[in-house]
């Protein structure tokens, strides 16, 4: 295990990570007023396509947490800006509490497929337009892959399934904006004055939060709350540069072994 590397930026998810719906990870809000006391500079990332920003920043504030909206970067406001650069107008399967994240948006005759976690939306005629506009050739965004994410009742199934699902049919590959793919970290970092290698991902995704951020070159730690099962470390090579209970002993770790200038 690297010790005493220079630390510039610490990247947090935050679905199972500071928290599980609402509900917070024990002792995650006093561990992230610790970590703001040292010297690096702190981001949200996050997959969650199940509500706006504005209503994801809401939920931390009724959990205590001292965040504020610029600090949170989404995959819905990456995925927002890959439909603008390409002046797409797109069939958006996402939660109608994410819909605030893509208003003034043209929608109307669409000729892209957006897709996020949409649990309300995922049903055959909804999918089957999908699977018609993608066959006249749309392409197919992926607000990001997950195979599952936890909830208060246990593991759900993320949107990972069912974008496979619209690339099978359709003989076609999403795009996929969000995390593990290494634009979306870098993006995350770009106005954070510090590279991959000067940063550090907290999660509690072994593949996407961790082995994503550690691919560009950032170090992982994984944390054993929320969607993590016994052996997801072993998932992922290399290895996490650590793996740990929760959110706090992660603090305790970087506050302890990590040079923070």
């Amino acid at each position: 295990m690297a010790t005493k590397r220079a630390l510039k930026a610490v990247l947090i998810d935050l679905s199972g990570t500071l928290h599980v719906e609402d509900t917070a990870v024990p002792g995650a809000q006093e561990a992230l007023n610790r970590l703001r006391q040292a010297s690096v500079a702190v981001k949200f990332v996050t997959n969650t396509t199940k509500e706006c920003k504005r209503n994801l920043l809401a939920r931390l504030i009724s959990l205590n947490f001292d965040i504020k909206e610029h600090e949170i970067f989404t995959s819905l406001t990456a995925a927002r800006s890959l439909v603008e650069q390409r002046q797409l107008r797109p069939l958006l399967l996402v939660e109608d509490s994410a819909l605030e994240d893509f208003s003034g948006m043209e929608i109307s005759e669409p000729n892209a497929v957006v897709i996020g976690l949409a649990p309300d939306h995922f049903n055959y005629h909804t999918m089957n337009e999908a699977f018609r506009l993608l066959l006249d050739g749309a392409p197919l965004i992926a607000i990001h892959k997950a195979r599952y994410y936890k909830r208060k009742d246990g593991l759900a199934l993320g949107p990972g399934p069912f974008v496979t699902g619209l690339e099978y049919a359709a003989d076609c590959q999403a795009t996929v904006v969000g995390k593990p793919q290494g634009t979306f970290f870098l993006e995350a970092l770009r106005d954070m004055d510090c590279c991959a290698e000067e940063a550090l991902m907290i999660g509690d995704d072994a593949r996407d939060d961790v082995g994503g951020a550690q691919n560009t070159g950032m170090l992982g730690i994984l944390v054993r709350t929320g969607k993590y099962r016994l052996g997801d470390e072993g998932k992922i090579n290399p290895p996490p540069y650590l793996t740990c209970d929760s959110f706090p002993q992660a603090v305790d770790h970087i506050l302890q072994h990590l040079t923070c200038n």
